[in-house]
């Protein structure tokens, strides 16, 4: 098997350092304010199922119930992360009659009943179409609240409502808010579009699982006290179609936050009630968002009624300069402070403030993108070639190096050199992206790249969104905001090395083992000593390592996930 050199540098080299999204976020909650080294040989370590409450759909730092014992729901805190102090070193049960996943496409429309046993979805939403039990299969006939006769008209209709949309080729990365089981997402990669959907782990039994089982992307993320984990101005569109958000509460608070991972020009496409029905709440929300908007210098850019589905559509516009918030005649909401960094996303606390839109032609967000697919392989207008790369070049040089680099590696080694059958890989994700360059390089497979930006890593995430892919800012230490057994690829490139002086391996590798369904296979590139570590790891959890290669103190593995599972539990998770 040809193995392409591995990329090394950290930054250090640049002029003027990469800031860190950890930096950023603790420098963020500094201004409002006015070494975990493992040490432990894994020889000896003995692996138990998790005794937890939520059982074979347990996610750590959700499922948390010592912590959720003392905190607050008023703005959803017990929807969001709340980590355990130490993080798990247990693996996770299967559900009983676990099968290997069905393929994409099939699994748009169907998936094992047995993978994801639950049927409350079924029986409340079975009417609007979201889901339905077939036999030994959950079926999605790719209905919705707002789309009841199915996601393609729906889609087609706020096309035809804003031509400027134009999905898949100025519009191509969006936020879809309370996404139920994500069929709105799944039918827009028919329309080239990536759309990253998020609902949270609540009453709506199982939606992000349903929907990442049949092989659309989603997390678990609730629209709560905090900011998402995503930086500012980098969502080409965010939808919500009645996902019960009340946009126009404290302040409007959440709509805020909106505001701010929108680009400036970007719309905000808002299908509820308030839009179309005269019920007396209805009526009162309309009045609130209207008033509300128009304070945010939102223009409300057309009202739309979709005649098949009986539903309507509020179209908003953000504005592109701050010509309108300089001239509004109340202050209300306040325009953020100076200081405040609207790419400060890790545990940040909301604010009820908007940022300024960049007006300088070579800040980022002054601009929109250029076309999919063109921004894939385009470094962003805003690169400066003063600047030094991750790698050691000028940023441009480095990110077009980056690509030319990852399209190699994949072209010559991971396509046909690992003995992975792709036909059969749907999600993946890199657990340490740079420029998102792996995943550029998977553009023409069927698959979707979750791109992970380290909170200890240069901040390259809104590179990730300029070039039409997405991603997500995550701290390795902690649980990962997703269910068990969703993924079928995971790609590490130098992080464990990276991990080893701050993090408890034996914690990684069991959360690792956690998101990857059996089967599933992960790629380690990292130093050699490092990767036969690992090795060692995954045959204790019975891995089969299907590959190990070494040269120059540089190594690379894959290894498949197998069924094994523990048969003793723990004492306590």
């Amino acid at each position: 098997m040809p193995v392409v050199p591995s990329q090394k540098g950290d930054g250090k080299n640049r002029k003027g350092p990469w800031s860190t999204q950890a930096d950023q976020s603790e420098n963020e909650k500094e201004r409002r304010r006015g070494d975990g080294s493992d040490g432990n040989d894994i020889t000896g370590h003995k692996w138990e199922l998790c005794n937890v409450t939520a059982g074979p759909d347990y996610i750590p730092c959700l499922d948390n119930e010592k912590a959720l014992r003392h905190i607050e729901t008023r703005h959803y805190q017990h929807r969001e992360r709340h980590c355990p102090e130490e993080s798990p070193t247990c693996l996770v049960p299967l559900p009983k009659g676990y099968r290997h996943s069905i393929e994409w496409p099939k699994s748009r429309d169907r998936i094992w009943y047995n993978n994801v046993p639950h049927i409350k979805l079924a029986v409340v939403k079975g009417h609007q179409n979201w889901v339905k039990v077939t036999g030994e299969y959950l079926s999605f006939p790719g209905g919705g609240t707002q789309f009841i006769h199915g996601a393609l008209h729906y889609i087609d209709f706020i096309q035809k409502s804003v031509p400027d949309i134009a999905w898949g080729k100025r519009t191509r990365v969006i936020l879809d808010v309370g996404c139920g089981v994500a069929s709105f997402g799944g039918y827009l990669f028919e329309r080239d579009v990536l759309a990253m959907s998020f609902a949270p782990k609540d009453e709506h039994e199982a939606q992000v699982q349903f929907a990442l089982e049949r092989g659309i992307p989603a997390i678990s993320a609730v629209m709560g006290s905090q900011r998402l984990p995503f930086p500012s101005r980098v969502f080409d569109m965010v939808h919500c179609a009645r996902c019960r958000v009340p946009w126009h509460a404290d302040g409007g608070r959440l709509l805020l936050e909106l505001n701010r991972v929108l680009r400036p020009g970007g719309y905000f496409v808002w299908s509820a009630t308030p839009v179309y029905q005269k019920l007396k709440e209805d009526v009162e929300i309309w009045k609130a968002m209207s008033a509300l908007t128009t304070s945010m210098c939102w223009d409300l850019f057309t009202i739309k009624k979709d005649r098949v589905n009986s539903v309507g559509a509020a179209i908003y516009r953000k504005p592109i300069s701050n010509e309108c918030y300089d001239h509004r005649k109340h202050h209300s909401p306040p325009m953020c402070k100076e200081d405040d960094d609207p790419n400060a996303a890790w545990y940040i606390p909301l604010q009820t403030c908007m940022h300024r839109v960049p007006v300088d032609g070579a800040e980022r967000g002054s601009q929109w993108p250029e076309e999919w697919s063109n921004r894939l392989r385009q470094p962003p207008y805003w690169l400066n070639s003063s600047e030094i790369g991750i790698y050691g070049k000028p940023a441009p040089a480095d990110f077009t190096a980056d690509y030319e680099h990852w399209k190699r590696v994949v072209s010559k080694s991971y396509l046909s050199g690992l003995g992975i059958s792709w036909s059969k890989v749907r999600n993946v994700m890199d657990m340490r992206a740079v420029y998102g360059g792996f995943a550029a390089a998977l553009k023409d497979l069927k698959v979707w790249v979750m791109n992970v930006v380290n909170i200890d890593a240069p901040d390259t995430l809104p590179i990730i969104y300029e070039r039409g892919l997405f991603g997500i800012y995550h701290d390795w230490c902690e649980s990962f905001s997703t269910y068990p057994r969703t993924y079928d690829l995971l790609h590490a490139d130098h992080l464990f090395s990276r991990l080893k002086k701050r993090c408890k391996i034996a914690s990684v590798m069991a959360e690792v083992d956690r998101i990857l369904r059996p089967s599933g296979k992960l790629i380690v590139r990292d130093e050699s000593n490092v990767v036969g570590e690992i090795e060692s790891w995954l045959r204790s959890m019975h891995w089969e390592v299907r590959l190990t290669f070494s040269k120059d103190q540089e190594g690379i593995l894959c290894a498949e996930k197998t069924d094994w599972r523990p048969e003793a539990y723990s004492d306590s998770s």
